[in-house]
């Protein structure tokens, strides 16, 4: 009789190969997808036509899987049932906005091995796809987070057992700085008055979280007056990035409890982020009590 785990294992492996096989595509169609279709993804922002594209790409690669039940994807409104299996979600182009400057972005998976909407507790693997002058993948499963070069959607092993920096050097916030809370402000302030730290903020939560892997320090997408409850996604974007930093030795939280703790009533909730070197995102929780 097959085993259970090893079974979601092929599949979590099958899942990770055809995301990086997509990858040159993906790419690919970036040039000639710049410009916004009309109206608005389900958390009414702006698509471009990359994001459909990517995500209508990842749709049509995943769902011949066997072994994949569910896909979800910041660009739809509802779960997609397409099997028996493991749950996918995706972010499929992080800041696609940077598309017009020429920037960073990513795609980002989370897989479950529950039905959608759930917890970080069910996570069996996290990850992303980063778009860069190379493209790369940073994967975490099993507690540890490993790094790849991408050449032709094929991964090559070029970091094992990635770690966070333990001299933390770079800050990332998001937000309007007017509409940050005053305790959080105050968090700001004395960070970027700190010897040794330096802002660094590329407007691709990806590219952002990436730095901070590699360089060690602190990101955050606070919660802000006009959105109380965070901007970012939590099944999309809060537990896929709490896992990785954690897995790499971090610190998440949503500003009381890990990044991880919660579970959303719906897949598009939002939730406030912070994650980075355990010392610093301690010190913010404890500023935001």
């Amino acid at each position: 009789m097959t085993d259970p785990s090893s079974r979601e294992d092929d599949v979590v492996d099958a899942i990770v190969e055809t995301l990086c096989a997509a990858a040159p595509s993906i790419r690919a169609g970036l040039p000639g997808r710049r410009v916004y279709e009309e109206g608005t993804n389900p958390s009414g922002e702006r698509q471009l036509e990359a994001d459909t594209y990517a995500d209508e790409l990842l749709l049509k690669r995943l769902r011949p899987l066997d072994g994949v039940g569910e896909y979800a994807s910041e660009e739809r409104p509802d779960v997609i049932d397409i099997g028996e299996g493991v749950s996918v979600a995706l972010d499929p182009l992080d800041g696609s906005t940077n598309l017009k400057p020429n920037n960073v972005m990513g795609t980002l998976y989370s897989i479950y091995d529950e039905p959608l909407p759930t917890g970080g507790e069910n996570l069996l693997a996290a990850g992303y796809i980063l778009y860069g002058p190379v493209t790369t993948l940073v994967a975490g499963r099993d507690g540890v987070v490993s790094e790849y070069i991408l050449e032709s959607g094929i991964k090559r092993p070029l970091r094992e057992e990635l770690t966070l920096p333990g001299d933390p050097a770079i800050f990332s916030f998001g937000g309007r700085v007017n509409r940050w809370f005053d305790d959080f402000e105050a968090f700001a302030r004395e960070t970027e008055r700190t010897e040794g730290m330096k802002l660094r903020y590329g407007g691709s939560m990806i590219g952002d979280v990436n730095q901070i892997l590699h360089y060690g320090g602190v990101f955050a997408y606070p919660a802000q007056t006009d959105a109380p409850g965070g901007k970012l996604r939590q099944q999309f974007e809060g537990f896929p990035i709490g896992y990785i930093i954690e897995c790499a030795g971090g610190r998440s939280s949503d500003g009381e409890q890990s990044l991880l703790s919660g579970t959303p009533e719906d897949i598009h909730d939002r939730v406030p982020v912070y994650i980075g070197n355990d010392s610093l995102v301690e010190s913010l929780e404890t500023r935001l009590d």
